[in-house]
């Protein structure tokens, strides 16, 4: 642990570096946030499988990362409890273990779970497309509740109550099972989340964020369209698209909200997926992403939070559009996005996060990565408002090398 300063003194001074960052203030020196991820099950001789179906043993290898690198904020894996989703059947997830390799991070299964047929229908009546045709496509277990009624048949009085004979049937009683084991095993991974925050916190460290939300296009395409579906969506049902983005773009701004206030952690991560280049033309952009993300981002900032979307390959076309958001309140973590550029442009606007190379840390020597540590924080750094973090996780990275990195990051990146 760094010198004798106290849990609560090493927080607050952790706390107000990044922030001065973010803030476009010159911090006491370049702070540093290393996407870990699954970086623990290669560091501590867990498993992927661990940070899902063992969670105090996952957390212990997380603790020991924490302590041996001291990052100012800490991003491990934002895992899923397992044992819910095997106990729901989810077909969304391929998990360590249940799927893929015990060693390797979990997959999201790619599929078109909303037909392109069915616009009218989800956007009619979200709720029950939701109950009577989503979750049945997603869970294996929910299976039965596409033999539901339409929900709207509550609405028609007492008589209604002939349906509860629906639930003695075989598949109901499974599907009702499935959910109470589920909540059973929601319950402990919260409570074991829950003291593993504070376990953190009484060592002198904080998650970069704990709250989340999406993009409305990408809600639309990761989970319901699939990526093919969405994008045709843009030429053949653009209407639908449009009117579907605008529909969850305040339940997305409720989402972030709730999540990061319930925390008490005032980050809110967004992953934007699908708005780079390669993805979508400018235009298209400008159209079906850009509109709907800036209201979110703004909302967030007006309730007193910090936006913290990460920017998925890259966005190097698309950063003067971010000049549209707060200057000073958001902290933007770049990819593949040309950084220098990213400086240019954003550098008296929005912080800068992001860009250093895995490949530099997985097969790269000591010097190499002095140098490109130099070259980031003698560009991106000047002045302030930047936060050395690697372009995506660290899963695969050499310890090493990522302590040569770390270090010389908080040797070399003192504002004098």
């Amino acid at each position: 642990m760094s010198g004798e300063k106290s849990a609560k003194e090493l927080l607050q001074e952790r706390e107000k570096r990044v922030n001065d960052a973010i803030q476009l203030k010159v911090p006491d020196r370049v702070p540093i946030i290393p996407s870990f991820a699954y970086f623990p099950a290669k560091y501590a001789s867990v498993t992927c499988e661990d940070a899902f179906f063992n969670l105090p043993k996952w957390h212990e290898a997380c603790k020991k990362v924490a302590i041996d690198f001291e990052p100012d904020l800490y991003h491990f894996a934002m895992t899923q409890p397992g044992p819910v989703q095997i106990a729901l059947g989810n077909k969304q997830l391929a998990l360590p273990g249940h799927g893929v390799s015990p060693m390797h991070s979990h997959q999201f299964v790619e599929g078109e779970y909303m037909k392109a047929d069915e616009w009218d229908a989800y956007l009619h009546n979200p709720t029950d497309y939701a109950i009577r045709t989503y979750l049945p496509r997603v869970y294996d277990k929910l299976k039965a509740f596409s033999s539901l009624p339409p929900l709207v048949r509550l609405f028609w009085g007492y008589g209604e109550v002939t349906t509860t004979e629906l639930f003695t049937r075989p598949e109901f009683k499974e599907a009702l099972n499935a959910l109470e084991l589920a909540g059973k095993e929601m319950e402990k991974w919260r409570e074991e989340k829950s003291r593993f925050d504070q376990e953190m916190e009484s060592l002198g460290f904080r998650a970069v964020s704990k709250g989340s939300t999406s993009p409305p296009f990408d809600l639309i395409s990761d989970m319901f369209r699939g990526m093919r579906g969405s994008m045709l969506d843009m030429y053949r049902n653009p209407d639908k698209l449009l009117e579907a983005c605008e529909w969850l773009t305040p339940r997305m701004i409720e989402r972030g909200i709730k999540s990061a206030k319930a925390s008490g952690n005032p980050r809110v991560f967004i992953a934007l997926h699908r708005g780079a280049e390669g993805f979508m033309s400018l235009k298209q952009f400008e159209t079906f992403y850009w509109p709907s993300l800036k209201k979110v981002i703004i909302a967030l900032v007006d309730a007193g939070l910090t936006p913290a979307p990460f920017f998925e390959g890259d966005y190097t076309s698309r950063l003067e559009y971010l000049l549209e958001l707060p200057r000073g309140k958001v902290v933007g973590h770049f990819d593949t996005t040309d950084i220098f550029r990213a400086k240019q442009v954003l550098g008296n606007h929005m912080c800068i996060r992001g860009n250093f190379p895995v490949s530099l840390l997985q097969t790269g020597t000591p010097d190499e990565i002095k140098e490109y540590t130099r070259k980031l924080i003698d560009v991106v750094g000047k002045d302030g408002g930047y936060i050395m973090a690697t372009r995506g996780s660290l899963d695969e990275a050499n310890p090493a090398l990522v302590k040569v990195w770390v270090d010389f990051t908080k040797e070399y990146g003192v504002y004098r």
